[in-house]
C-alpha cells in the first residue's frame, strides 16, 4: 500500500482560483459604469436609498445575464419560440453561475393554487393517504383537487414495461370536487345584471361588456331562431329565456357560416369567471364584481375535495382536514405518525413542514389560497423549495426578505440565508433593515441618493467599515429612535366590540381618534385581520394596503395619479393641437407597439418576454408627436424625469403647470422623488405601491388612515421622513392607524396597540395597549423586549 511521505499540501487547483463574480462597467438604467467584485459563496447584502440602483445592479444586471446565458443553453427549436432579451449594458460579466430569483411578486392567484400545492408538501401528503388512508381509494391523485375523475369507453392500450393490456374501459378517479371544480367556491350570477328585462335583444338588453348586437354575436342571437330579437325579454317563454340563459353548445348555421350558439351563462363562465379577476380588463372587472357573488360551495364545504377523497382517513384525520390544520400543528400530527413502509416519506414531509414554523410561516394552513399571501410571505414561501434543494453553488437572489417579520422573526430568517449560504451558495440580499446587514460577509453601498443622483458605489467592504464609512447607510446604520417625551391627547375613540375575522378571539378594544396608532406584534398574529377586518371602510375611513394596484402594463404613477391630465392639457395649449395625442393609449400612441413601449410574447412554457420596440425604442409615442414641445422638452422626456425633476420643471417658467405640481409635490412628500412619473407601475416595490396610494389620497376628505407597513422598502435615511408626513397628516386632523414592524414607528407612536402572544392561533389576543414608554416599561411582550433593547431603555 502506498503511503505519503511529504507533508506539503497540494497545489491549489486552477478551478479553485474562480471564486469571484466580476461586474464591469454596468450601466443599466441610473448605474453609472460600476465596478465590483463580489465573492462567490458568501452572503453579501447591497444597501442604498431607494431608487439608489441596488434592483438595476442585482437584478437587472447580474440575474438577468445569468438567465439570458440560460436561455442560450436550450437548443434551436425552443430558441425559436423565445425572444432573445437584451444583453445588459455592462462592459464585462465574469463568474456567474446559475441565479435563482427568490422576489416579492406576489403568486400566481389560479383559484386552485394553495400554498400546499406551491410547495411540495400537498404532493407528499397526497402520497402518504394513498398508502394509509382507509379506506383505500386509489392512487395520489383520487387526493388532489386538480385532478377531475375521467372514464372512458373503447379500446385502450396500457403498457407498464414489456407488458401490454387491452381494456375495453378506462377509470382516473381524481380527487376534485366535481360542483365547484376544484376552487371551493361556486359562483351565483344576478340575472338582472346580464340583461334589461324591459328590452329586446336589439333595443341593446344585453349589459354584458363585449355583447354587441352590432358584431358576430348580433348574428348569432339573430339567425339561430331559439327566440325573437325584437321580443323583451319580460314576455319570453321558459324555453326561450333557458335557450338564451342556459343552452349547452349548439352548432348552428347562419348566412351559409357555420357558427357555435351557447347560453349566456356557461360562456360567461367560461370567458370571465373562470379567469383570475385581476388580470382582467377594468371593465370587464367591474361587471364579474357586479354580477357575481362568491359563496362556499355546499358539497364540499369549501374543501375542495370529493367525497370519496374526504372519506379516506389516518387516525380519523382526512387530507382536508390535515390541510385546513395550521402547519405548527400538522407538522406534530405527521411527526406523531409511526409507519416504516413510508418512513422516508415522512421524514421528507416533517422537514418540509418544519422549514415552514423555522422561516415564521407556521401559521399558514396548506390550503390557504397562494393569492392571499402577503409579498413577503410569497418570498418566503418560495424559499422553502430551495431550504431542502440539493443544488449548490447557485447564486440566490433576495428582494428584502425581511419585509412583514417582526423582529423577533428577522433572526429567524437571518438564521436560513445563513443556512443556505453555508451549503456553497453565493446569496445577494437587497436590503434596508439593519438587523440582516450585519451578518453580511461583504457589504456594497449605492448612491449617494436616488435616481440620477444614485447610480454609483458608496462603499464595498465589511460591515465594520461600512459603519466607518461616512456613507449615508453607514452613518445611520446605528440609529435608534428616542420614546416621545408627551404623546397627544386622543379626540375620541373608535370602538371596536366581539372581532373574530381569522384567528381574532371576540376582541374588544378601542382605537383613539387624532393620534397616531400603532398596531404591532409577530406575523401572523392577527394584526390586518384586526385593523382591515373590523374598521368599517367607507365613510372616513381611507385604507391604503401593499395590494397590486389595478392596472395594465400600461400604468404608471402620471396615470395612477392623475398627473398627465394636466401635463397633456398643457401640451396641447402650447402646441395648439388635441390632448389625445400626448397619450400613450390613445392617438399618440406608437403604431408598431400600440404604445407599449416594448413587445409582449407571452410564453406558454415559461415566463413572458418584453423587447423594447424597434420602432419608438420605447419612448412608447409616435415619432410626429415628439414634434411638440413644452418648455423645450417633448412628452416622452418629460415622462423620463424623476419626480423630484418634474416639480422643479412645472413649478416655475414656461412650463408652469400648478395643477401638475401639486400632485408632484404629494409625490415627493411620501418620499418617491426619485421615481420615473412614466414608470410602469408592475415594476414597483409593494411599499412603492402603498406609498404611491398613500399621495393619491392625501387630498381625500377622510378622516381615518390606516396603513399598513408604509417603511417596507423605506432605506435608514428615509423612516425620518415618513414620520414626518405621518405627523403632518395627524396635525392635520387625521387618525393615523398603522400596522408596523419597524421600531422607530412604535417609538414614535402616541399608542400602541399589541397582538399575539404568537401567530395563528397562538395570537388573536390583544396583549397591550397604552403608551410605547408603558410597553418598554413592562417589557411584558415580544415587542417590548425589542423595542427596548432598539431604544436602548
Amino acid at each position: 500500500m502506498a503511503t505519503r511521505t511529504d507533508a506539503q499540501p497540494p497545489a491549489p487547483h486552477v478551478s479553485d482560483s474562480h471564486d469571484l463574480i466580476r461586474v464591469h462597467g454596468a450601466r443599466e438604467n441610473n448605474l453609472k459604469g460600476v465596478s465590483i467584485e463580489i465573492p462567490k459563496r458568501r452572503l453579501t447584502v447591497f444597501t442604498g436609498v431607494s431608487g439608489s440602483g441596488k434592483t438595476s445592479l442585482v437584478f437587472n444586471t447580474i440575474a438577468a445575464e445569468s438567465q439570458r446565458m440560460i436561455n442560450e443553453t436550450y437548443n434551436a427549436f425552443v430558441q425559436g419560440f423565445m425572444p432573445a432579451p437584451a444583453r445588459p449594458e455592462v462592459d464585462v460579466l465574469e463568474g456567474l453561475t446559475t441565479a435563482i430569483i427568490v422576489d416579492q411578486q406576489r403568486m400566481g392567484a389560479d383559484p386552485r393554487s394553495t400554498v400546499g400545492t406551491a410547495t411540495d408538501a400537498n404532493a407528499m401528503l397526497r402520497i402518504v393517504f394513498s398508502r394509509l388512508g382507509e379506506p383505500h381509494i386509489g392512487s395520489p391523485n383520487a387526493y388532489a383537487f386538480n385532478v377531475p375523475s375521467v372514464r372512458a369507453r373503447g379500446s385502450i392500450t396500457v403498457e407498464r414495461g414489456a407488458r401490454k393490456t387491452v381494456r375495453e374501459t378506462f377509470n382516473r378517479l381524481g380527487g376534485m370536487c366535481p360542483r365547484c371544480e376544484g376552487r371551493g367556491t361556486v359562483s351565483d350570477i344576478d340575472l338582472t345584471q346580464l340583461y334589461d328585462d324591459e328590452k329586446s335583444l336589439n333595443e341593446g338588453a344585453l349589459t354584458v361588456p363585449g355583447y354587441s348586437m352590432d358584431g358576430w354575436f348580433g348574428r348569432i342571437f339573430t339567425g339561430c331562431g331559439y327566440f325573437d330579437p325584437d321580443k323583451p325579454i319580460r314576455k319570453y317563454t321558459k324555453k326561450e329565456l333557458n335557450d338564451l340563459l342556459y343552452r349547452e353548445p349548439t352548432k348552428i348555421k347562419v348566412d351559409g357560416i357555420n357558427l357555435t350558439y351557447e347560453g349566456l351563462i356557461p360562456k360567461i363562465q367560461k370567458s370571465m369567471l373562470s379567469k383570475d379577476i385581476d388580470a382582467l380588463q377594468p371593465h370587464i372587472r367591474a361587471f364579474v364584481e357586479r354580477a357575481t357573488t362568491f359563496t362556499v360551495c355546499p358539497e364540499c364545504d369549501g374543501t375542495r375535495l370529493s367525497a370519496p377523497a374526504r372519506s379516506s382517513k389516518i387516525e380519523g384525520i382526512s387530507i382536508a382536514d390535515a390541510c385546513a390544520m395550521q402547519i405548527s400543528d400538522l407538522a406534530g400530527w405527521v411527526r406523531g405518525l409511526d409507519e416504516p413502509s413510508v418512513a422516508p416519506l415522512l421524514v421528507s414531509l416533517r422537514r418540509t413542514l418544519e422549514s415552514f414554523v423555522e422561516i415564521g410561516l407556521g401559521y399558514l394552513s396548506l390550503d390557504r389560497p397562494a393569492g392571499t399571501l402577503s409579498g413577503g410571505e410569497a418570498q418566503r414561501v418560495k424559499m422553502i423549495r430551495h431550504l431542502g434543494s440539493s443544488l449548490t453553488d447557485v447564486t440566490y437572489v433576495f428582494d428584502e426578505p425581511t419585509a412583514g417579520l417582526h423582529p423577533h422573526d428577522i433572526q429567524r430568517m437571518n438564521g436560513l440565508l445563513l443556512r443556505l449560504r453555508d451549503k456553497g451558495n453565493t446569496v445577494l440580499v437587497v436590503e434596508h433593515k439593519p438587523e440582516t446587514i450585519e451578518i453580511a460577509d461583504h457589504v456594497v453601498d449605492l448612491g449617494p441618493g436616488a435616481g440620477a443622483a444614485g447610480g454609483t458605489v458608496c462603499f464595498e467592504g465589511t460591515v465594520e467599515g461600512l459603519r466607518a464609512g461616512g456613507t449615508t447607510t453607514g452613518r445611520h446604520l446605528g440609529d435608534r429612535a428616542a420614546l416621545k417625551d408627551k404623546v397627544r391627547t386622543p379626540t375620541g375613540t373608535l370602538e371596536i366590540r366581539g372581532a373574530r375575522m381569522h384567528n381574532l378571539r371576540e376582541v374588544d378594544v378601542d382605537i383613539p381618534l387624532g393620534v397616531l396608532v400603532a398596531v404591532t406584534g409577530v406575523a401572523g398574529s392577527g394584526k390586518s385581520s384586526l385593523v382591515h377586518g373590523s374598521i368599517p371602510a367607507g365613510a372616513g375611513v381611507v385604507a391604503i394596503g401593499q395590494g397590486p394596484i389595478r392596472g395594465s402594463r400600461r400604468s404608471n404613477p402620471a396615470t395612477y395619479t392623475g398627473l398627465l391630465d394636466p401635463i397633456r392639457k398643457a401640451f396641447a395649449k402650447a402646441n395648439g393641437v388635441k390632448p389625445a395625442l400626448f397619450s400613450a393609449n390613445s392617438e399618440g400612441a406608437c403604431p408598431a407597439c400600440n404604445g407599449a413601449g416594448v413587445i409582449y410574447t407571452d410564453l406558454a412554457m415559461m415566463a413572458g418576454v418584453a423587447a423594447t420596440c424597434e420602432e419608438c425604442g420605447g419612448r412608447r409615442f409616435d415619432a410626429s408627436v415628439l414634434d411638440y414641445h413644452l418648455g423645450g422638452l417633448d412628452i416622452s422626456e418629460v415622462l423620463a424625469m424623476s419626480v423630484a425633476e418634474a416639480e422643479e420643471f412645472f413649478g416655475a417658467g414656461e412650463a408652469r403647470v400648478p395643477a401638475a405640481h401639486t400632485i408632484l409635490g404629494r409625490l415627493a412628500a411620501v418620499g418617491l422623488g426619485y421615481l420615473t412619473i412614466g414608470q410602469p407601475l408592475t415594476t414597483l416595490s409593494g411599499g412603492e405601491r402603498q406609498r404611491l396610494k398613500l399621495a393619491t389620497h392625501m387630498a381625500d376628505k377622510g378622516g381615518v388612515y390606516v396603513l399598513d407597513e408604509p417603511t417596507t422598502g423605506l432605506h435608514l435615511a428615509d423612516v425620518e421622513q415618513l414620520l414626518g408626513l405621518l405627523d403632518r397628516l395627524v396635525e392635520s386632523g387625521k387618525s393615523v392607524i398603522v400596522v408596523e414592524h419597524h421600531q422607530a414607528v412604535m417609538a414614535h407612536a402616541d399608542w400602541i396597540i399589541d397582538l399575539g402572544p404568537g401567530a395563528g392561533h397562538d395570537g388573536g389576543r390583544i396583549v397591550f395597549t397604552g403608551t410605547p414608554a408603558d410597553l418598554v416599561a413592562a417589557r411584558s411582550t415580544l415587542t417590548g423586549e425589542h423595542l427596548a433593547a432598539y431604544t436602548g431603555t
